[in-house]
């Protein structure tokens, strides 16, 4: 007895095609006859009309062949519809008892194991991260893996087959996850399932998921391939910090003592003002130098230098450095102006303090302090103003401009997955997986502006101006991230070879080094001071590594 075969979809789009082909014809064939049977001679004697109705008998008879072709071709596709519809009838009604008779077989495994004896297992759901079904005791391939998502970001792992089938595929993991591992081929005959492959990383600068290992035949079969990894993120840019809304500023610096007497005496320095790390706090300006005594022979008097300023908190501006203390004396005699105090560093993002002013001195009033150096990325302190006298003091020079902001470093690429073992007795084993790429290095940011040099003081002959502040260099650029390593191969059977091993992934290239920052204008006075020196470009970031092949 022989056995027939029938695919009622095949069928049914046979006999369609066989219709789409029929209407072209009788298309042709409608429109062959009025140039075809009707054919004038080509003279009016008797050869010529002898062959015009020659061609004319042949047109009608081809003609009359048609209709009796188009006719067959209608009943042949109608058959060819009705054999589809019975096909597929019949496999409709037996469907339910077949199926019944297969619920049977399987409800005493069910029922003991919770496992079916014929049948593939269930998949995953997609995003779920849940593990595919293990195949039937007997027959059946385990289910694959389903993605990773939500709660649980890794793939699931592919479900084992049961005796004879193919293990299951795992899950691909969610961003930045790693992918399931494939299931068990069947302990007789079965291949492995696949890894899944590992999630590549979308948050700045995380690693790529590694790939799963493909899973183990059993006697006979070939083990499973792994997972690739998945790529590394690109390293974030450098962003300067923004300074934050300024509270209230650190205890200032307590002012210098002021001698006085007859016979003059220096004036004290004023101390520092207090230093922060609390977020968003100013520093404390410097103390105010105490004044010099007044001049008479034979002394000469000299006003106290003022206090640093103290160093912001982060995002806050540093202190002003204070006020140098005046120097009183007869002109006859010297006095001289306290120097101002240096402006307190900025925390990261916020400028500098700006330097103290120089005090007055009959005889030449003090240099103005030292602007503060600006946090990260932001601009140096202004230079203090000269202070007054026969001749004025000089500006104080500019507070260097901050560092910018350095790149993220890219994230390293996700390890392969290792291949599956071939079978104990037959099999080769899994290629090992492909290591992902890295992400590249993220840019520096640009160095803050050098602060401007203080005005020189006003007097018979003005002091001159303080010289600009230099630059700030540019942030260096991130380092670019090393390639994953590739898998092992999985090793091979009794008889079998050892899986290849997959490619180390591709380092990535660092992060472009920051621009710098432009130096600070001069101060002025009877001579304008010196623009300050622009910063250094940061240094582009190193290049990634690539991986080791498994």
């Amino acid at each position: 007895m022989s056995f027939l075969i029938a695919a009622p979809e095949m069928l049914a789009m046979a006999a369609t095609d066989l219709e789409c082909i029929g209407a072209g014809i009788s298309a042709g064939n409608a429109a062959a006859p009025a140039p075809t049977t009707a054919l004038a001679a080509a003279a009016a004697d008797e050869v010529s009309t002898a062959i015009a109705a020659v061609f004319g008998q042949h047109a009608q008879a081809y003609q009359a062949l048609s209709a009796r072709m188009a006719s067959f071709h209608e009943q042949f596709v109608s058959a060819l519809n009705a054999g589809a519809h019975t096909y597929a009838s019949a496999e409709a009604a037996n469907a339910s008892p077949l199926q019944e008779l297969l619920n049977l077989i399987n409800a005493p495994t069910q029922a003991l194991l919770g496992r079916p004896l014929i049948g593939d297992g269930t998949d995953g759901a997609p995003g779920t991260g849940q593990n595919g079904g293990a195949g039937g005791l007997l027959f059946g391939n385990g289910g694959n893996g389903g993605s990773g998502g939500g709660a649980h970001p890794i793939g699931g792992n592919g479900g084992a087959a049961g005796l004879l089938g193919n293990g299951g595929s795992g899950g691909l993991g969610a961003p930045g996850a790693a992918g399931g591992n494939g299931g068990a081929g069947g302990l007789l005959y079965g291949a492995g399932g696949a890894g899944g492959n590992g999630g590549g990383a979308i948050v700045a600068g995380a690693n790529g998921g590694n790939g799963g290992n493909g899973g183990n035949a059993g006697l006979f079969g070939q083990g499973g391939a792994a997972g690739n990894g998945g790529q590394g993120a690109p390293g974030a840019p450098g962003v300067n910090p923004s300074p934050l809304p300024a509270g209230p500023p650190a205890n200032p610096g307590t002012d210098g003592a002021s001698p006085g007497g007859a016979f003059g005496g220096p004036g004290g320095p004023g101390s520092d003002g207090v230093s922060t790390a609390t977020l968003g706090q100013p520093g404390g300006h410097g103390g105010r130098g105490g004044d010099g005594g007044f001049a008479g022979f034979p002394g000469n008097a000299r006003g106290g230098d003022g206090g640093t300023g103290g160093a912001g908190g982060v995002g806050a501006a540093g202190g002003a450095g204070g006020v140098g203390g005046d120097g009183i004396a007869d002109l006859a005699y010297v006095s001289v102006g306290g120097a101002g105090g240096t402006g307190g560093a900025g925390g990261a993002g916020a400028p500098g303090g700006m330097g103290g002013t120089g005090g007055f001195g009959n005889s030449a009033g003090g240099v103005g302090g030292t602007g503060g150096n600006g946090g990260t990325g932001a601009a140096g302190g202004k230079g203090g103003l000269g202070g007054g006298g026969t001749v004025g003091g000089s500006g104080g020079v500019g507070g260097a401009g901050g560092v910018g902001a350095a790149g993220g470093a890219g994230g390293s690429g996700g390890v392969g997955g290792s291949g599956g073992h071939g079978g104990l007795l037959f099999g080769d084993g899994g290629a090992g997986g492909n290591g992902g790429a890295a992400g590249a290095g993220g840019a520096g940011d640009t160095g803050g502006k050098g602060g401007t040099g203080g005005d020189g003081g006003n007097g018979f002959l003005d002091g001159a101006g303080g010289a600009g502040g230099v630059g700030g260099n540019g942030g260096n650029g991130g380092n670019g991230g090393n390639g994953g390593n590739g898998g092992a191969g999985g090793g091979g059977g009794l008889f079998g070879q050892t899986g290849a091993g997959g490619a180390g992934g591709t380092g990535a290239a660092g992060g472009a080094g920051g621009g710098f920052g432009a130096g600070g204008g001069g101060g002025s006075g009877i001579t304008n001071g010196l623009a300050g020196a622009p910063g250094q470009l940061g240094t582009d970031g190193v290049d990634g590594v690539d991986g080791l092949t498994g």
